[in-house]
C-alpha cells in the first residue's frame, strides 16, 4: 500500500481543478473560466487497492492586486512544502511565460510537469509546450493530458503513485473530499455566479452559508459595491433565480436554498473581512 500527498500548482486557469475532478471521477472543486476561482486548498482523495493519494488543489499563483490575492498566493505556496509530490500544471494553449517561470522557481526540482488542455491544442503545439516546459529546469517527468477528456490522466496517476512511499490510508475508502458540506454549497453558489456575471463582479463576490437547518440552507452573497448588488440579483431577481435552480440540481432532493445579497465594502482589502470568510 502506497499513500501520500500531492499538490497541484500553477497559474490561474491552467485547469488544476478540472484535473482533480477528472482524477477522482467526480466533482469535488468548482470550475470556471474566470481567474481565481479556487480560493482555498481543496483536498480530494483517490483510493484504490494499491494506494491512497490525497490531492491538494490550490489557488492559481498570480501577481496580486489586493490583500485577497496575496493570501491566495500564500495559500498556494504553503501547499508546496511537506508533500510527497508536486505537480506543476501548465496550459498547452498558452505560451510558457514569466508567470509559469515564477511558479516553477518555487517547486522542487523533481516536480512532475503536467501540460494540460491538449484537446484544445494541435500536436505540434503540445510538443513545443513540452520542450518549453523542459527548459524551466524544474521537473523530471512530463505528461501531456486533457483534464476535460481524461486523455493521459491514468498514466499521470500511475506515475504519481509510483513515487509515493509505503504507508497507511489517511482517510476512509469511501471519502472523496474533506470539504465541509456548508462550504461546498457556498462554493456551488459562487461557481454559478461566476458563470452568469461579468466584468469585475466575479472577483468581488464571496459566498458563505450562514444557516443550515436541513432542508433549509441560507447562503449569503457578498459584493463590494452597491452597483454590483444589482448585477448579482438581476432584473426582478432573474440572476438569483437562475443560480438557485442550478445549485439545487446539485444538492440532495428536497433542499431549500435561500440566497441573500449583501454589500461588504472592499472586503478583498480588509484583513478582518478576509478572516471572517476563511481566507
Amino acid at each position: 500500500m502506497r499513500s501520500g500527498f500531492v499538490t497541484l500548482v500553477g497559474r490561474p486557469n491552467v485547469g488544476k481543478s478540472t484535473l482533480l475532478n477528472s482524477v477522482l471521477g467526480q466533482k469535488v472543486t468548482i470550475v470556471s473560466d474566470k481567474p481565481q476561482t479556487t480560493r482555498t486548498q481543496v483536498r480530494g482523495v483517490l483510493s484504490r487497492p494499491d494506494a491512497q493519494v490525497v490531492f491538494v488543489d490550490t489557488p492559481g499563483i498570480h501577481k496580486p492586486r489586493t490583500l485577497l490575492g496575496e493570501r491566495l498566493n500564500d495559500t498556494a505556496t504553503d501547499a508546496i512544502g511537506d508533500v510527497d509530490v508536486v505537480c506543476l500544471v501548465l496550459d498547452a494553449t498558452a505560451p510558457v511565460g514569466r508567470g509559469d517561470q515564477w511558479v516553477a522557481s518555487r517547486v522542487p526540482r523533481d516536480a512532475i510537469v503536467v501540460v494540460n488542455k491538449t484537446d484544445l491544442a494541435p500536436p505540434e503545439a503540445v510538443l513545443a509546450q513540452l520542450a518549453a516546459a523542459a527548459e524551466l529546469d524544474n521537473g523530471d517527468e512530463y505528461f501531456p493530458v486533457s483534464a476535460r477528456t481524461g486523455d493521459g490522466v491514468p498514466e499521470l496517476v500511475d506515475a504519481i503513485v509510483a513515487r509515493l512511499p509505503e504507508g497507511p490510508a489517511y482517510y476512509p475508502d469511501d471519502m472523496v473530499t474533506d470539504v465541509p458540506e456548508a462550504f461546498w454549497v457556498a462554493e456551488l453558489v459562487r461557481e454559478q455566479l461566476l458563470a452568469v456575471t461579468r466584468d469585475e463582479v466575479p472577483h468581488s463576490v464571496a459566498t458563505r452559508v450562514t444557516e443550515w437547518e436541513w432542508p433549509r440552507i441560507r447562503c449569503e452573497i457578498l459584493v463590494e459595491r452597491e452597483s454590483q448588488k444589482g448585477i448579482v440579483i438581476g432584473r426582478k431577481g432573474s440572476v438569483l433565480k437562475q443560480v438557485g435552480i442550478a445549485v439545487r440540481e446539485q444538492l440532495p432532493p428536497g433542499a431549500y436554498l435561500e440566497l441573500f445579497v449583501k454589500v461588504d465594502k472592499d472586503w478583498q482589502r480588509r484583513p478582518r473581512a478576509l478572516e471572517r470568510l476563511g481566507y
